[in-house]
């Protein structure tokens, strides 16, 4: 733990003790440089999001770094930073509604591709050929059938979106 007062990196603590509901814990801590004294509290990771990445890793859910693939995505496009932080807080909304801590990369790609794809079809293709990393034209070609498939569905059956 870094000293806030002058960032030495050696500091001891002095005192330690939890909350009433002991899901925190709260240590007073001295620098041992400048005596600067200071406390920290300390909580449970398994309290927040974790996402278990292709490879294996569990990593902490990262909302920026959502967000910054999204940016990416929906680039000169005509979506604005509100529908984006709508999107961000519908894809967070069902992922806590899981009641999973652990919760796959894959399915948060999925969740994102959906709700990208009922706001832009440009910004879903950009975002799909990423999560699902495309290497072929194939691949780009095959995606947009589907989109342009479901556009004509909607548009020879109005009803079907009310």
């Amino acid at each position: 733990m870094n000293c806030p007062d002058c960032d030495n990196d050696r500091t001891r603590v002095l005192d330690t003790g939890s909350n009433a509901s002991g899901d925190t814990v709260r240590r007073r801590r001295e620098c041992c440089r400048c005596s600067f004294r200071f406390t920290t509290y300390e909580r449970p990771e398994w309290d927040s999001l974790q996402v278990k990445k292709r490879n294996g890793e569990i990593e902490p859910y990262d909302k920026r770094k959502l967000r910054n693939g999204i940016i990416r995505a929906v680039e000169k496009r005509p979506i604005t930073d509100e529908q984006v932080a709508e999107l961000l807080e519908t894809v967070e909304a069902e992922l806590r509604a899981r009641d999973e801590r652990i919760i796959s990369s894959s399915l948060i790609g999925d969740l994102v591709s959906e709700n990208l794809r009922t706001l832009d079809q440009v910004a879903y293709i950009r975002f799909v050929s990423v999560y699902k990393s495309f290497s072929e034209p194939q691949e780009f070609l095959k995606e947009l059938d589907a989109v342009l498939d479901a556009e004509l569905d909607d548009f020879e059956d109005p009803n079907k979106s009310q």
